[in-house]
């Protein structure tokens, strides 16, 4: 049973990592939302934390950031073999909590937060915000409606283009490094809200790029009952890239070419806010082809606005006793055993069955 606040006042919110996550995933989502304020962040060594956001106090370890009493929830925000070590030590100060994706490095270490998290009645969730990108959203509502029969192939791919290995800390070798670990998680939670969970699933995790420390590509088939297959990839070489979404149904096919317009927004220091926040443009809409008797229709579907902020509404409104979290413990474990199966998996180079 999670603690509830029981009066309306202001969420003070205490952000750990100052990275590209902290600074253009959380932090300007967090200030954009009313009810929460980002009252304190985490920055080892630099000062831009404070720059950027000079009502919020820096600090340099999480003790100092635990020592203020107003911190309500905190968001984690760090290079992901740190996500369990931090969540831990919240939740053991009885604070709620937002974990960037991945949950943990392994299955084992998530399950001991969740249960850590039930035990103290605080509020555990993982920020898989692209379940509030617009064209997910829109094919969300187009399988709903039926427009495309049932669907009989999903397509998600997330493509890069980075020839030359980076010194970033994704590309070293440690838990949780590379592409899989960074990507994967999203497309596997799009997958697991769509269909839910397969009966098996293939992956194929690898190194494609010259002088590669860890995985930079991977493809993950989902194999469901009905005959659907949900296939999911990456590479970090794509000159072009292939389309974002491509699902064919019994009625016809969908095919959304561009990423939702806010990373893109969010890394260019864009505010949140106004009419035109996480719309495309016409141009950049998904096309819709209805297979008929003798011929095809295409059409262009609008894509639903997206907006990062409802998942910290949600929070809000979670804490506040408001609502239910957007991102349930359960989804996030399923997530985790879908990560390692895949590992499993890509290691005996054979389909393996999901047994969660």
């Amino acid at each position: 049973m999670l603690r509830r606040e029981k009066h309306t006042r202001m969420i003070d919110v205490g952000l750990i990592g100052f990275g590209l996550g902290g600074k253009a995933f959380h932090a300007p989502v967090i200030v954009a939302v009313p009810g929460l304020r980002l009252a304190a962040v985490l920055q080892r060594r630099e000062t831009t934390a404070g720059e950027l956001y000079p009502e919020a106090k820096v600090v340099r370890t999480v003790d100092e950031l635990l020592a203020i009493p107003s911190i309500r929830l905190v968001a984690i925000s760090t290079p992901n073999d740190s996500h369990f070590s931090y969540a831990k030590a919240c939740l053991e100060a009885n604070r709620d909590v937002v974990v960037d994706k991945p949950f943990a490095t392994s299955l084992a270490e998530a399950r001991e937060l969740a249960e850590l998290a039930r035990q103290r009645g605080r509020l555990l969730t993982v920020y898989q915000e692209r379940r509030l990108d617009g064209d997910f959203r829109t094919l969300k509502k187009l399988l709903a409606a039926g427009d495309l029969g049932r669907p009989v192939h999903f397509e998600e791919t997330f493509d890069r283009c980075r020839a030359q290995v980076r010194d970033s800390w994704k590309e070293k070798m440690a838990p949780g490094g590379g592409v899989f670990w960074d990507l994967a998680p999203h497309l596997i939670d799009h997958a697991l809200v769509l269909f839910g969970p397969p009966e098996a699933l293939l992956a194929d995790i690898r190194s494609e790029r010259d002088g590669a420390r860890n995985a930079d590509a991977f493809d993950v088939t989902f194999y469901y009952a009905n005959g659907l297959r949900a296939v999911m990839s990456s590479t970090t070489l794509a000159p072009v890239a292939r389309p974002h979404f491509r699902v064919r149904g019994t009625r016809g096919e969908f095919i959304k070419q561009e990423l939702d317009p806010q990373e893109a927004l969010l890394r260019a220091g864009q505010p949140m806010g106004g009419e035109s926040w996480g719309l495309e443009k016409p141009e950049q809409w998904g096309i819709l082809t209805i297979v008929g008797d003798q011929s095809t229709e295409d059409r262009r579907i609008p894509s639903e606005r997206g907006d990062y902020r409802a998942f910290y509404e949600n929070v809000r409104d979670v804490i506040m006793g408001k609502g239910k979290p957007l991102v349930t413990l359960d989804e996030a474990l399923r997530v985790m055993y879908a990560m390692e199966l895949s590992e499993a998996s890509s290691g005996q180079r054979r389909i393996l069955p999901w047994q969660m």
